[in-house]
């Protein structure tokens, strides 16, 4: 299993995490549902090294299904809306 780095994230039009990237990664981009499949059965783990703190990137049960998020602060948001853009 891998721990991969997470630096950057693609996104819908409606901010929706589509993929987690690390430019010069080979494994980079990543799709979501790949990304949430591989946390899930333990293939890889992702995270995303703040200036604070290093954050498990997890998967959460939402209304619409599976998505990705991890939580940098003590907001309710999902902080990998802060990373660039892929």
């Amino acid at each position: 299993m891998a721990h991969r780095q997470v630096t950057r994230t693609g996104k819908d039009r409606n901010g929706n995490i589509t993929s987690l990237c690390k430019p010069g990664e080979a494994w980079s981009p990543r799709a979501s549902a790949d990304c949430i499949r591989d946390i899930e059965t333990g293939t890889h783990s992702y995270y995303v090294a703040w200036p604070e703190k290093q954050t498990d990137i997890r998967v959460v049960q939402g209304p619409n299904g599976k998505y990705l998020r991890t939580d940098r602060d003590a907001t309710t948001r999902n902080n990998l809306d802060d990373l660039p853009d892929c």
